[in-house]
């Protein structure tokens, strides 16, 4: 369990590990670019703490206290000091670079560089930096206080070392973990998911069956939680046409390549739950 932990990114996913780790325990530096940004954030956390205490799975003065342990800035040093630093921002591959680059030159030798990606391989990411061995995956999932996964990815010189730190720093915040041993694009869940909602989506733009059918379809024949098209307006189809964008362009595996439909609705806006629709109707 990391003593003291430093997540880039506030938003989302950020915010999340940020607040399943200062609920366990841990100091947290929470920074963004913004101080708007930050402030997002830091409401997220206290209204989801403020959830769970109104549900009796947190005490006031549990929340209060993990409140207390997360502070905020906008200023990338505030890093150096961290056991563990988790990069949560945008998938694109420049910008994380570019953080992890930064980092190289901030943090302490023995520091863990651990990245939330959930497409981009991370021997690309830590190769930006002169030690990736001390560079892996940790892939969350959304919404991290009650997603019980976390994907942990060996870049190709990630060190048995710094696998097992960042699986103790996972279990140590309540996350199950999986090992994914090769860092393909997609890891294993983000190439699961994205092959099924490819599918799926050139089944509904062929007309094949409708949103509601081929969903039902995987819930009730294959015992899913929830069906490909529902999940990706859950996740948003601006963030799976991203993934699967990522994953065919370091794969070329056609199954990957995401048919018109999905880039159309990008484009339009309609991208989920986020925006009011996506391929369903939402308030």
């Amino acid at each position: 369990m990391a003593k003291k932990l430093a997540v880039i990114g506030a938003g989302l996913m950020g915010s999340g590990i940020a607040q399943v780790s200062a609920q366990a325990g841990s100091d947290v530096v929470l920074r963004d670019v913004t101080d708007a940004a930050l402030a997002r954030g830091k409401d997220a956390i206290e209204a989801s703490y403020a959830k769970f205490v109104s549900k009796g799975k947190l005490t006031a003065e549990g929340a209060e206290q993990a409140l207390a342990r997360i502070a905020t800035t906008t200023d990338l040093d505030a890093a150096a000091d961290a056991d563990i630093v988790v990069e949560a921002v945008f998938e694109k591959i420049e910008v994380k670079r570019e953080i992890f680059a930064t980092l190289d030159g901030l943090v302490r030798d023995e520091t863990i560089l651990a990245s939330n990606t959930s497409a981009i391989p991370i021997t690309k990411i830590a190769a930006a930096t002169s030690r990736p061995e001390r560079v892996v995956g940790t892939h969350f999932f959304s919404p991290v206080p009650l997603m019980a996964l976390c994907e942990l990815v060996r870049g190709y010189k990630t060190s048995d070392e710094t696998l097992a730190a960042a699986r103790e720093f996972a279990e140590g915040i309540g996350k199950t973990c999986v090992v994914v041993n090769r860092d393909v694009a997609g890891f294993v869940t983000t190439r699961l998911i994205s092959a099924l909602v490819v599918e799926a989506a050139k089944l509904y733009e062929s007309g094949v069956a409708s949103a509601e059918d081929i969903d039902i379809a995987c819930k009730l024949g294959f015992g899913h939680a929830m069906g490909p098209l529902a999940t990706a307006d859950l996740t948003g189809v601006d963030i799976l046409l991203h993934a699967t964008d990522n994953i065919y362009t370091e794969s070329q595996d056609e199954k990957f390549a995401p048919p018109e439909i999905m880039r159309r609705m990008v484009e339009a806006g309609d991208i989920g739950r986020k925006s009011g629709r996506g391929f369903y109707p939402h308030d």
